[in-house]
C-alpha cells in the first residue's frame, strides 16, 4: 500500500475509531485517537452549547495539534504506516458550527497560525452513514452526554463534512456504511484494503460494497 498516512473520518457515531483499529492491526501500523474520554467540557457542551463551545473547541484544537506534532515528531522508521481516526481541520469545520461569528474569526487565526505545521494525510477514508445509523451506534456505545445529541446537529455536520470534502482539498475515498460492516464482514474488509492498493487522483471516489 503506498499511502502512509491515513485517516478514517465521519459523523458522531460513524464507526471512526472501530475502522481505524482493525486497519492499524493489519497494516501494524502507529495509531492515532481522538481523546475524548476526559475532556471537561464535553458533557458540559451538550448541556449548554452556547457557554462551552468555546472551551471545547479550544481544548480539542490544542489536543488534537499536540497529539498529532507529538507522534509525528516520533515517527518509528521501521514502521511506516500511521493511522488516525481524525482529520486535524474537523477543529475547524465544528468550530464553524458551533461558535458565533467573533469567537469562530479568532479560533480561525489561530487555527490558521499552527495547521500549516501538520502535513495532510495521504488518504481519508470518509464513512457516509444515514442518520437513523448514527443514531444506533451513539445509542449503542452509550455515553451518557451523547444521548440528547438532536438530529439537527448531526446533519449540520455531515453537510459540513460533505463540503470539506467536495472542495477536493484531499484524496478520499467514500463509504456508505449503511451497506457495510467492516468489523463483522470478512469478505468486506477485505474488498476495502484491495481499494487501498490502488493510485487514487486528489478528489473523492465513492465505494462500493457488496
Amino acid at each position: 500500500m503506498k499511502y502512509k498516512f491515513i485517516t478514517v473520518e465521519g459523523n458522531i457515531g460513524a464507526g471512526k475509531t472501530t475502522l481505524s483499529q482493525l486497519l492499524q492491526q493489519h497494516f501494524d501500523a502507529r495509531l492515532i485517537l481522538e481523546q475524548f474520554a476526559d475532556n471537561p467540557f464535553l458533557p458540559k457542551f451538550y448541556e449548554n452549547r452556547d457557554k462551552y463551545a468555546f472551551p471545547l473547541e479550544l481544548s480539542f484544537l490544542a489536543e488534537r495539534f499536540k497529539q498529532l506534532k507529538d507522534m509525528l515528531n516520533t515517527r518509528d522508521l521501521f514502521n511506516q504506516y500511521l493511522i488516525s481516526d481524525y482529520l486535524f481541520i474537523k477543529s475547524k469545520l465544528f468550530a464553524g458550527i458551533n461558535l458565533p461569528d467573533d469567537e469562530y474569526k479568532l479560533f480561525t487565526t489561530l487555527f490558521d497560525i499552527i495547521q500549516p505545521n501538520l502535513p495532510k494525510p495521504d488518504l481519508i477514508i470518509y464513512l457516509h452513514a444515514p442518520l437513523v445509523k448514527l443514531k444506533e451506534n451513539i445509542k449503542c456505545r452509550n455515553r451518557d452526554y451523547e444521548q440528547n445529541i438532536e438530529d439537527n446537529y448531526l446533519v449540520e455536520l455531515q453537510n459540513a463534512y460533505l463540503q470539506l470534502i467536495k472542495s477536493d482539498q484531499y484524496r478520499t475515498l467514500l463509504i456508505d456504511t449503511s451497506q457495510t460492516d467492516f468489523l463483522h464482514n470478512a469478505k468486506q474488509f477485505k474488498q476495502l484494503l484491495a481499494y487501498l492498493e490502488k493510485d487514487y487522483e486528489m478528489g473523492f471516489h465513492f465505494l462500493n460494497f457488496a
